[in-house]
């Protein structure tokens, strides 16, 4: 590969934009990839970058933290053979775990855990941040690897990390219990 063919992320983002065309309107579904791409650079480029869940990458499901989700994440790295993408924020008490996109319109009430999809987004830390301060990759993402939802509903059942999330999100978000 030339030294010409090589581009910086800038480059990658302005051809990006370049290829709307004139109206500067994305094809369909364009507009969430551009913004998708915009948001995994920032997150490469060592800054945290808010994502819009669901669509085609991933939603999250939130629980307590500490000992009891530790436990739920060593039995996922067990299932996952390395688990998926987890995201600590020591500051709120929870764990986000990045799990299929559409798992929130099949996710069943549990009693630790929420799941949330579309509208809703998250702010991912940079890839390097690996402990506090601020939310961090407890494991970081690998190969596009997400948390299966099954197993994981299995394994919080098991170790019950609390306080579930119910309230604090309801709060957070302008909505009733």
């Amino acid at each position: 590969m030339t030294a010409a063919a090589i581009c910086t992320q800038a480059e990658m983002v302005q051809a990006l934009d370049g290829a709307a065309g004139a109206a500067r309107e994305p094809a369909v579904g364009m507009a969430d990839l551009a913004v998708a791409v915009r948001a995994f650079l920032a997150v490469e480029a060592q800054s945290a970058a808010r994502v819009r869940l669901g669509g085609n990458l991933f939603d999250v499901v939130i629980t307590g933290s500490g000992v009891r989700a530790w436990s739920a994440v060593a039995v996922m790295d067990e299932v996952q053979g390395g688990c998926g993408p987890v995201i600590e924020d020591p500051v709120n008490g929870w764990l986000y775990w990045l799990v299929p996109p559409g798992s929130c319109a099949r996710w069943a009430w549990h009693g630790h855990a929420v799941c949330l999809g579309a509208p809703h987004t998250i702010t991912l830390p940079p890839l390097s941040r690996r402990v506090p301060p601020g939310p961090y990759w407890l494991r970081p993402s690998a190969s596009g690897r997400l948390v299966p939802v099954g197993p994981l509903r299995d394994a919080l059942a098991r170790f019950g990390p609390g306080p579930g999330p119910h309230a604090a999100l309801a709060a957070r978000l302008g909505i009733a219990v």
